[in-house]
């Protein structure tokens, strides 16, 4: 599965996500075209091999984040969420929020990077790739 938290842009970018084969799950983000935007929903729960993901393009404030998303998905494990391009790994418990970075515009970051996600009975197992 390919999981996109947002920033695609135009309705090709997806298309082409799609035409590579895994199913995409995805929401929209902030700089995408109004066609993309009504097609993707802002946020999206899904299961996994019961685990619980919720996803969301922007997470808000980092401060306060980890409690705040544990509160807005109270039925998720894991929240993925992306919009400001910095890889983020955070945990509480049995529950944590992930943020990739960007594999295609690094901004702020050290790296582009993207996230591989592992999920087996009901364990998200999570990393980050950084990328040349």
């Amino acid at each position: 599965m390919i999981i996109h938290l947002g920033d695609f842009s135009t309705v090709q970018t997806l298309a082409a996500l799609e035409e590579i084969g895994p199913p995409v799950a995805a929401v929209c983000g902030n700089v995408d075209e109004p066609a993309l935007r009504r097609r993707l929903p802002e946020r999206a729960e899904l299961e996994v091999d019961g685990a619980r993901l919720a996803l969301i393009h922007d997470a808000g404030p980092r401060r306060g984040r980890l409690g705040r998303l544990r509160r807005d998905f109270p039925d998720a494990d894991t929240v993925l969420f992306g919009h400001s391009h910095m890889p983020l790994h955070e945990r509480d418990d049995d529950f944590q929020i992930f943020n990739p970075g960007s594999p295609t515009e690094r901004r702020r970051a050290p790296a582009r990077s993207m996230g591989i996600a592992e999920v087996a009975g009901g364990r998200v197992d999570l990393s980050l790739l950084s990328l040349a």
